[in-house]
């Protein structure tokens, strides 16, 4: 997933075709590690987005808006002051190193020119951006490195710029492919250890690790051997490629059809089914870094809401566990019933000072003789009073102990239905509504706001039936809620997985007769949409919407349901 020296070329190639001569209007930094640069032409405005962050190095330009933070940064104030109203004159790239000098004329306060070059190296943890001055010393970066940081090289105010060391790797661009091809080749064939991709990743400066499979998989595909004719071709048609800057701006998506790298070359390697393809190199790194961000956020939120809601559970699990123990204790309550009205029957035989008594147990058929233990305080009519006053207490608390027991069991369902929600969202937007959500029932606290934010609610999943019915799904308990009360109407058809999380199903009748065809294809989403979506055999209930009501006092997402049917469904992702 790096963006290497190679790509750096392409999007060098699309700087220079859109940013040569304009100048810099605006300055933003959303962030530590990056930066946007506002350009303005004659005819044209374009924003150039810089990230040093270590896992998403990039330089690109960009239509995706990044909030800005109140107070701008001190360096962001210094790259003003240096840098607006700047005119870009040109870009240069040495070989195929991960790094773009950007070269600026500007007039300082007294109206003289000045020119200055702005550094961008992108090199994982060590990227950076660097102003540098006329005489190639530097005005300040992103990332200062003193000496006690790094002795080979030094990035601080005031001393002199180096480039970044080199890699002891050939650029294809200066070199005979013959030459390269030669030495390639007999380093593979001398070390039997080594994969082609690792000696094509050792020689070649610029490629990342993607393109090395790529130049593997055609130098091996015709004869499933390397033969020194068909690695020359390839290394041939790839110095064509980046001479002549012909590409093509590919992702690699995974089965969940999320980003996980880019090329700029074709991948016969991959599956056609797990490539998309961008018009150009910018909007590819744009796109590409939007999801992949968006994906952490959501990952990150969702981890954070997880994590509460679990603990939320294990703390309800030691409270059940407590008053269980409660509950048994309560359960021996009969024998202080009994024990008082032996006391009451036997009061004659008791007197103050008495600390136990052993009386015929009457509700015993065999008379059993029971020891009795007194309050040598307390007269007969006392100590029967102690004792029934214990008795009615645990027969108060065992009854307090089930409700209470019986609200935690519902609380760990309803957390359950959230938790499977959770796992199942894939969009910022439905992750907000779970976290409204979560506020409105005290499980996380809503942070104080200087004004109001208007929560845009998202819109349920939406099914065509093959016979043309409309099939609703929600994606959480809030639609849910929304689409069984308010959106369904009496005569549509509700369905959820029995006794499973899992989403609200409406098959949208309008008046008409459900085939068992819709049905079936509305049970099979019901079940895909639920934490059974991997067992086999799920049951369905399903009824019309007129016998469903919500208590008002049930949680967010949970019904009851009456004159129900059920039928039993495995679960197919054809949808």
């Amino acid at each position: 997933m790096a963006l290497d020296g190679a790509f750096l070329r392409y999007i060098k190639n699309e700087l220079n075709d859109k940013l040569i001569g304009s100048r810099i209007d605006k300055i933003f930094q959303p962030n530590k590690y990056e930066f946007i640069f506002s350009f303005r032409s004659k005819t044209d405005n374009f924003k150039l987005l810089i990230s040093t962050r270590a896992n998403s190095a990039r330089v690109h330009i960009t239509k995706h808006p990044l909030e800005n933070p109140k107070t701008p940064f001190m360096l962001c104030m210094l790259f003003r002051k240096k840098l607006i109203g700047a005119k870009l004159i040109s870009i240069e790239q040495k070989n195929l190193e991960r790094a773009l000098y950007i070269k600026f004329e500007s007039t300082d306060e007294l109206g003289d020119k000045v020119f200055l070059t702005l550094a961008i190296e992108i090199m994982g943890q060590y990227s950076n951006v660097i102003l540098i001055d006329k005489n190639n010393v530097i005005i300040d970066a992103i990332k200062r490195v003193s000496s006690s940081m790094s002795s080979k090289r030094q990035i601080f105010p005031g001393i002199k710029y180096s480039y970044p060391p080199k890699q002891n790797k050939t650029c294809i661009l200066n070199c005979s492919v013959d030459k390269l091809a030669n030495s390639i080749y007999e380093q593979y064939k001398s070390d039997s250890t080594k994969q082609l991709t690792q000696v094509f990743s050792e020689n070649i400066q610029g490629i990342s690790n993607i393109v090395c499979k790529e130049l593997e998989y055609n130098s091996l595909k015709k004869y499933g051997v390397l033969t020194y004719d068909d690695l020359k071709k390839q290394l041939t048609l790839l110095k064509s490629n980046l001479s002549n800057l012909s590409g093509y701006p590919t992702i690699k998506i995974n089965e969940k059809n999320e980003p996980i790298d880019f090329s700029f070359i074709k991948l016969n390697h991959l599956k056609k089914s797990s490539l998309i393809f961008k018009d150009t190199f910018s909007s590819l790194l744009d796109d590409f870094f939007f999801e992949k961000d968006r994906i952490e956020r959501i990952k990150n939120s969702s981890q954070n809401y997880t994590r509460i809601l679990k603990n939320a559970v294990n703390k309800l699990k030691k409270k059940i566990k407590v008053q269980e123990k409660e509950l048994n204790i309560s359960k021996n309550r009969e024998k202080l019933k009994i024990s008082a009205d032996l006391i009451a029957a036997n009061s004659f035989k008791i007197s103050k000072g008495m600390s136990s008594i052993s009386l015929e147990n009457f509700y015993d058929e065999s008379l059993t003789k029971i020891n009795v233990k007194l309050d040598p305080s307390l007269d007969a009519h006392q100590n029967a009073q102690k004792y029934y006053k214990k008795y009615s207490k645990l027969k108060n608390a065992e009854n307090i102990l089930k409700k209470e027991i019986e609200k935690s069991n519902l609380e760990i369902k309803y957390i359950d239905t959230i938790l499977d929600e959770i796992a199942r969202t894939n969009s910022l937007s439905e992750l907000q509504e779970i976290k409204k959500e979560l506020i409105s029932q005290n499980y996380i606290k809503e942070k104080k706001s200087n004004g109001k934010k208007n929560l845009t609610l998202t819109e349920p999943l939406k099914f065509l039936s093959p016979n043309g019915f409309t099939i609703l799904v929600g994606k959480n308990n809030v639609q849910n809620d929304r689409l069984t009360l308010k959106i369904a109407n009496k005569n549509d058809i509700w369905l959820h997985v029995k006794d499973c999380p899992g989403s609200h199903t409406i098959i949208r009748t309008n008046g008409k007769n459900i085939d068992d065809s819709t049905l079936l294809y509305a049970a099979n989403l019901a079940a895909i949409h639920s934490k059974c979506k991997n067992s086999s055999n799920v049951a369905i209930d399903y009824t019309l919407i007129k016998n469903v009501t919500k208590p008002s006092n049930f949680k967010p997402g949970m019904v009851i349901y009456k004159d129900y049917k059920t039928l039993y469904v495995t679960p197919e992702i054809y949808i």
